[in-house]
């Protein structure tokens, strides 16, 4: 039997762990405290509910995102062309994992090479912003596009995760000046991205300033990486470690209103914790562009395309009967008040 790889191990670890343990954070996204107001006449006809949009010069059917979830074995690979596969019939943004794996072992890359299974799509790179103080740098960062062919490129912010796995890469000191530097030598948009611990005000200013062109919340309240790491922890000084975390995070409705706040302008992405399409409306009354979603297509993806398909349909349905069910023909519309506290 050949030798797994640690990063390789690493992967599958995670996708084993994400199907079959309970991993969620102690948290809740925070958008239970919000509903829409109804209308019981909408004065709408429902396929005049148009939840298409343009971003980064790509047509959407709908302000769905495919989570970055996966990438690097042979199991991965396989998931990642059956959403591929679904995100080119449905029109569907999505982001692969980690592509470290990718950049260390060549024979790797094809495990996230899906522009051939999805040669319209809007598609996202993936590398850990940390690997900046690890090596990496602008070549690294373009390699991961190209290799690909993606649109625009994730650094994914995992500080909490590093610090709590074995051997985890940890400095994350003066971070930000190098991804100032990757956002001005990149020849295409640079997205940071949480992993499910959400964004403060304090670091949606400083994502601002390194000129990153969208933020990816990823706020508390639906996977915690700290949870994935616990079971996967060597020993038990480790799995405690990780175990205290469950309950840590900005959620993800906070997280949306800080970076709002701090940088109005900002395109920003909602995930962690969504779990249907009404919750990616409630994100974008909240001030989101596109809302994302992991483990539910992960689940789907890994029984089937048709599966992964069926799911997709019914997130962008739920979007839409959302907007008729508060009387809007645009995502636009859905900003306008529709949204209250409880």
């Amino acid at each position: 039997m050949s030798k797994v790889a640690p990063i390789e191990q690493r992967k599958a670890d995670h996708i084993k762990i994400n199907l079959e343990k309970d991993v969620r954070s102690a948290l809740t996204t925070g958008l239970e405290k919000y509903h829409f107001i109804h209308e019981a006449l909408p004065e709408l006809n429902l396929d005049d509910a148009d939840t298409s949009l343009t971003l980064f010069g790509k047509r959407l059917d709908a302000p769905i995102l495919i989570s970055s979830m996966t990438g690097g074995t042979h199991q991965a690979g396989t998931i990642n062309r059956r959403l591929a596969e679904a995100a080119q019939s449905t029109r569907t943004a999505m982001g692969v994992g980690s592509q470290r794996a990718a950049l260390e072992d060549e024979k790797q890359a094809k495990t996230f090479q899906v522009r051939k299974y999805a040669p319209d799509i809007l598609l996202f790179a993936n590398l850990g912003a940390v690997q900046l103080n690890y090596g990496f740098g602008i070549d690294e960062c373009r390699r991961a596009v190209d290799m690909i062919q993606a649109d625009a490129l994730y650094l994914h912010l995992n500080a909490l995760q590093e610090a709590v796995q074995a051997g985890g890469d940890t400095n994350f000191k003066d971070l930000s000046k190098k991804m100032e530097m990757i956002c001005k030598k990149l020849e295409v948009p640079v997205i940071a991205k949480e992993v499910g611990w959400g964004i403060s005000e304090q670091t949606a200013k400083l994502l601002a300033n390194c000129g990153v062109a969208a933020i990816d919340v990823a706020g508390a309240g639906g996977t915690s990486w700290s949870q994935v790491e616990m079971y996967r922890a060597p020993d038990e000084f480790t799995r405690q470690l990780a175990a205290t975390f469950v309950g840590w995070g900005i959620p993800t409705a906070e997280s949306i209103l800080n970076v709002k706040k701090a940088a109005p302008n900002m395109i920003i992405f909602a995930s962690g914790g969504l779990k249907d399409g009404l919750d990616i409306a409630q994100c974008i009354a909240l001030g989101a562009t596109i809302g994302g979603m992991a483990g539910n297509f992960l689940k789907a993806a890994a029984v089937s395309t048709e599966k992964a398909v069926e799911m997709m349909k019914l997130t962008k349905r739920q979007i839409q009967v959302t907007m008729f069910a508060v009387g809007v023909e645009t995502l636009e519309g859905l900003r306008a008040g529709k949204l209250v506290e409880k």
